[in-house]
């Protein structure tokens, strides 16, 4: 090899930094892998969550229903006629009576209301003036609605002189209020079971006009019924 000469210049190669050689990081393949898996076991687990979550809501729902359709409902009474026609006689004291009806609604759809007997009393100022037996013992099947009747007079209409002059000025202002009461002792029966007896407490206020009849304002009137 022969020797540089004067004029010769050597150029310094720049090359930069070294750069580190790539090494695959140990277990990569096995950490994607593992994060797979996990995001399908949750997938899973939350499927698997929102169907239960569905069934509980649809068994909620039924046994909801179910309840409702097995809760009863109260008998709902109504008044639909009470006269008491001698209020407008002049005579009317001696043959005094009262006469009304009314419907008892079983509103309930697969039970049956059961009453031991039916037992109506009319008040004036809360005050008894009468009592008398309507049926005995009923049972009024599902969805169905029946008609009572009841007459008080003679021996079963305690009025005298001094209450029918009550009466009578009542009258002359327009109207005279009553109140009819009825009691009975129900059971609710589904199939062959049967619930309880309650005490039921029904009331009914109703206001006659001069004529003695029933005025449009209590008629068809929804009554107040409770249990004891």
């Amino acid at each position: 090899m022969s020797a540089s000469g004067p004029d010769q210049i050597n150029v310094p190669v720049y090359s930069g930094p070294e750069k580190p050689a790539h090494r695959p990081q140990p277990g990569g393949h096995y950490d994607r892998g593992q994060r797979a898996g996990d995001s399908l076991t949750t997938r899973a687990t939350k499927v698997m969550c929102a169907l239960f979550l569905s069934l509980l809501f649809i068994c909620g729902i039924i046994v909801f229903i179910v309840w409702l359709s097995l809760t009863p409902h109260r008998p709902r009474f109504y008044v639909q006629d009470f006269s008491i026609p001698a209020l407008a006689q002049s005579d009317g004291f001696e043959n005094a009576q009262i006469s009304f009806n009314v419907t008892i609604r079983n509103s309930n759809q697969h039970i049956h209301t059961y009453y031991d007997s039916l037992v109506a009393t009319v008040f004036y100022r809360d005050q008894s003036i009468g009592t008398t037996p309507l049926s005995g013992p009923l049972d009024q099947e599902p969805k169905t609605t029946w008609v009572v009747f009841g007459v008080l007079g003679g021996a079963t209409l305690n009025v005298n002189n001094a209450r029918w002059t009550d009466f009578l000025n009542d009258r002359q202002q327009g109207t005279v209020i009553f109140r009819l009461g009825i009691t009975s002792t129900i059971k609710f029966k589904v199939s062959t079971w049967d619930s309880k007896s309650h005490k039921a407490h029904v009331d009914c206020e109703v206001s006659v006009g001069p004529d003695g009849l029933i005025l449009p304002s209590s008629r068809s009137k929804k009554c107040n019924v409770y249990f004891t």
